[in-house]
């Protein structure tokens, strides 16, 4: 009997992101330009932005898009960030965007839990899966930089 195949309704990526670059997140302007940039890379279609930022220096901000969101808060003191990618539908790539935005904040490493969401067997009583893994970004990036 041939397995079934069951559609997500949608992907959500939750990162910590580590030793980010201060000045980059702690600016809003730029990790405005890096979320909306994010959101075109993955596809998505942008609905709505906005950013601030608080004491003692981090930023706040979502990129609403036609498929959710992309967000993030900030601590620049701790060169970190927390990042929030949820989309939905089948014609975005939420990863091209969270390893778009982890890169740009100059993150060395992050800690990355995706979870599959709204999968149904059939019976309209959705459901999620997960799973979680590191990614060492400044290894990633030089590897990518020698292969050119």
């Amino acid at each position: 009997m041939p397995k079934k195949v069951y559609v997500p309704v949608g992907h959500h990526y939750i990162v910590e992101a580590s030793g980010c670059n201060p000045k980059i997140i702690g600016s809003v302007e730029k990790v405005q330009n890096i979320l909306v940039k994010a959101a075109e890379i993955a596809g998505a279609k942008v609905w709505a932005i906005s950013f601030s930022k608080f004491p003692p220096g981090g930023v706040s901000g979502v990129v609403v898009i036609s498929e959710s969101h992309i967000s993030t808060h900030t601590w620049p003191e701790m060169r970190y960030a927390a990042l929030d990618i949820y989309t939905c539908g089948s014609h975005v790539d939420p990863e091209k965007a969270m390893v778009y935005a982890v890169e740009a904040f100059g993150a060395s490493t992050s800690h990355i839990t995706e979870i599959t969401r709204g999968i149904d067997e059939g019976d309209w009583k959705f459901f999620h899966s997960f799973v979680t893994w590191e990614e060492d970004f400044r290894k990633h990036i030089k590897e990518k930089s020698e292969k050119k």
